[in-house]
C-alpha cells in the first residue's frame, strides 16, 4: 500500500470516527443535566439499565459506527451504492444526535420518541445499504440496531408509564 493511501485512509478512519462520537457528545449535553432530575423522578420498567451502562454501551457502539462508515467510505466514488449509503448514514447519525435533545432537552418522552421511531428506520435502511457496500460495515452495525430497538423499547415504556 502505497503511503499517500495509507495517511488517506488514517484521515478518513479519523473523520468518521469523530463525526460518529460528535453524535454523541452532542447527546451528552443535553442528557448529563437532565439525569439526576427529571429522568430520575420517572416511572421506570423493570428491564431499564443502570444510568452508567448507558455511557460505555454507546462509546463502543459510536467506535463501531465509525469504523462502519470508514470501511463504506473508502470504497471510492465509484462504487455503485456508495452515495446513497453514506447519505443515509449521515441522515441516521443526524436522527441519533436529535434524540437526546428531543428527549432529554424537551424532558419529552412522546418526543423522543418520534424521533427513535424515525432513527429505527433510518438504521435498517442504512443496513441494508451498507450490506450491497460492505458487509462487514453491515455487520458492525448489527449491535447499534439491536441496542436502538431495545432502547425504543425502552422510550415507549417510558411514555406509556409518564403520561
Amino acid at each position: 500500500m502505497r503511503a499517500a493511501t495509507k495517511y488517506r485512509d488514517a484521515a478518513v478512519l479519523a473523520a468518521s470516527l469523530a463525526a460518529c462520537q460528535a453524535a454523541g457528545l452532542i447527546g451528552a449535553l443535553f442528557t448529563r443535566p437532565a439525569i439526576p432530575g427529571w429522568y430520575a423522578s420517572l416511572a421506570k420498567p423493570r428491564f431499564t439499565p443502570p444510568p452508567w451502562l448507558f455511557a460505555p454501551a454507546w462509546i463502543a457502539l459510536y467506535l463501531m459506527m465509525g469504523v462502519s462508515l470508514f470501511l463504506v467510505w473508502r470504497r471510492g466514488e465509484s462504487e455503485p451504492g456508495r452515495r446513497d449509503a453514506l447519505s443515509v448514514f449521515f441522515l441516521q447519525l443526524a436522527l441519533n444526535a436529535l434524540w437526546s435533545p428531543a428527549f432529554f432537552g424537551l424532558r419529552s418522552t412522546g418526543a423522543g420518541m418520534a424521533v427513535i421511531a424515525g432513527l429505527w428506520v433510518a438504521i435498517a435502511v442504512t443496513l441494508n445499504r451498507f450490506r450491497k457496500v460492505s458487509s462487514t460495515a453491515a455487520w458492525l452495525l448489527l449491535p447499534y440496531f439491536a441496542w436502538v430497538s431495545f432502547a425504543a423499547a425502552l422510550n415507549y415504556s417510558l411514555w406509556t408509564l409518564n403520561p
